[in-house]
């Protein structure tokens, strides 16, 4: 197996697995509160912010269908080169919020932020998602600076 794959691989395995093992917890029981922040368990049927709930038990399908793409896309487009760290984040954090669908009915949500103003609840998944789109654009605003100064 080609060193880059196999890292891809071992990354989002192990961003997946944390993610269904924290969870597991939620699921379980394990619920805490303090004046900003709630840790309860909530199923979300949709997606951010509960969009496209309507869409139903079709939307995990849909989600299986993006995500085969993406993966098609990062594999045959060459963007494990450039972009290893954040597909693999990426995926990991996705193949989480998707088991959830097939397992739980909706993805496991459980960090309510109310210190303010009341704010989605979301999950580390969402987190490594957000983290891995910022780190798609730092390495293609870096990448695009270097090729700048060699032209």
């Amino acid at each position: 197996m080609n060193r880059r794959v196999a890292l891809f691989l071992g990354i989002a395995i192990v961003v997946f697995v944390l993610d269904q093992l924290i969870k597991f917890f939620f699921v379980q029981g394990f619920s805490w509160e303090s004046s900003c922040i709630s840790l309860e368990l909530h199923y979300n049927k949709g997606v951010a912010f509960s969009m496209f709930a309507f869409l139903g038990e079709n939307l995990k399908w849909i989600q299986l269908v993006l995500i085969s793409a993406l993966l098609v896309y990062i594999f045959r487009g060459g963007y494990l080169k450039s972009y290893l760290l954040p597909a693999a984040i990426l995926t990991g954090a996705a193949l989480g919020n998707l088991l959830d669908r097939f397992v739980h009915g909706g993805v496991v949500d459980y960090i309510y932020w109310h210190c303010g103003f009341e704010f989605a609840i979301f999950n580390f998944a969402d987190m490594m998602i957000d983290l891995a789109i910022v780190l798609f654009l730092l390495q293609a605003y870096i990448l695009e600076r270097g090729a700048a100064k060699k032209g």
